[in-house]
């Protein structure tokens, strides 16, 4: 996760994703080269970058595991400027193998304007690889789990979207609770 990024707690999809996940390690920062975590991870692991590319392995199409190491897929989240440069700096994530869907799914960040109307935000992009790596028996996910992945991410949605309908009230409840 960018620095930026891991400042808007409140409003950042990262931060749903990596609660949402019993498995999931988050690293702030911008360039990995030297994490000895992550490092560590990419050695005992079959590792991807969720990251689309010519040369992604296409996860909707194709089974992502070629032997018998564990699965590790890395997502990088922030906006897509500062991604370019994590992934330009970070030499480790730039030897990763890059996975990529299909989906036919469009972004519910209603308050946020995505750069391209295929574009989803972290945890949405995340609900997609789980459901994928459900139907290729990687995961055992329910479907209930499955559909309720994205609740914190809608409320979110729904809570913003109130406060910039009623600007006014939320702000003498603000000062009433001061």
């Amino acid at each position: 996760m960018h620095p930026k990024e891991f400042k808007k707690v409140k409003n950042n999809t990262g931060h749903f994703t990596h609660q949402s996940l019993d498995n999931s390690e988050l690293f702030v920062g911008i360039d990995f080269t030297c994490n000895r975590k992550i490092n560590e991870i990419i050695t005992t692991h079959e590792s991807y970058i969720l990251f689309p590319s010519q040369n992604s392995l296409n996860l909707t199409t194709t089974y992502p595991k070629s032997g018998n190491k564990p699965l590790a897929i890395f997502l990088i989240d922030s906006t897509w400027a500062c991604t370019k440069k994590m992934f330009t700096q970070s030499k480790n994530l730039q030897r990763l193998k890059h996975m990529s869907f299909i989906t036919t799914k469009t972004s519910q960040y209603q308050i946020k304007i995505q750069p391209d109307k295929n574009y989803l935000s972290t945890i949405e992009s995340t609900l997609v690889v789980l459901e994928l790596l459900n139907d290729w028996n990687i995961e055992d996910i329910t479907q209930k789990k499955l559909h309720n992945f994205l609740t914190p991410f809608i409320k979110m949605i729904e809570y913003q979207k109130n406060l910039i309908a009623n600007p006014v009230s939320h702000a003498v409840r603000f000062k009433k609770n001061k």
